[in-house]
């Protein structure tokens, strides 16, 4: 093998320690925006959403319900739609929950994100304890100022009785979520 005359030859041990060395810099520094954004992203989480009590949306009985009655309580809200299998399968939790934690003062809502021709006819044959309003897709603007920044569903948030968000989840919620959340005062 013929080496330039302007080029320092390296060893081939110690070509590969410069590239192990870069690909750990490499993960640090991925490593190092993941911590700050998490940490930027937890320190956020405590910040209340402005108009967050003048929210009012109908009901499936065509009735209005307002955030207003729930103020002064802890609310978990669940964005779901009826044609959202893992918010389908996550409803009966949320309503076990309801009427485990509603008589200590804890509030479960559901928001559909769903037209009011799929919601009725569902919660005939699932008939749900806690309330019940009509989002629509307004609903995802509430939910992207609640966190949802995807706009995916189901997506759960739990805000506190100064109405600050306390916790939020994307995706399906477990008993293990719920167990925590219902500390939130």
């Amino acid at each position: 093998m013929q080496i330039p005359e302007n080029s320092v030859a390296v060893a081939p041990s110690a070509q590969r320690r410069r590239v192990l060395w870069g690909a750990v810099a490499g993960v640090a520094a991925v490593a190092g925006a993941g911590l700050s954004w998490r940490q930027q992203a937890a320190s956020s989480v405590m910040e209340p959403v402005p108009g967050f009590w003048a929210q009012q949306w109908q009901t499936p009985q065509d009735t209005n319900l307002a955030m207003q009655q729930f103020q002064g309580r802890p609310v978990l809200i669940n964005f779901w739609a009826t044609w959202c299998p893992p918010c389908v399968d996550e409803l009966p939790l949320l309503d076990r929950f309801h009427t485990e934690q509603g008589p200590k003062g804890v509030q479960v809502l559901g928001l559909a994100i769903d037209r009011k021709e799929a919601v009725v006819p569902f919660l005939q044959r699932v008939p749900l304890q806690f309330p019940v309003a009509l989002a629509g897709l307004s609903g995802t603007e509430l939910g992207r100022a609640l966190g949802n920044v995807t706009g995916g569903l189901p997506f759960s948030v739990l805000v506190a009785s100064d109405g600050a968000v306390a916790q939020r989840k994307m995706g399906r919620v477990h008993a293990e979520d719920l167990v925590a959340w219902a500390a939130v005062k």
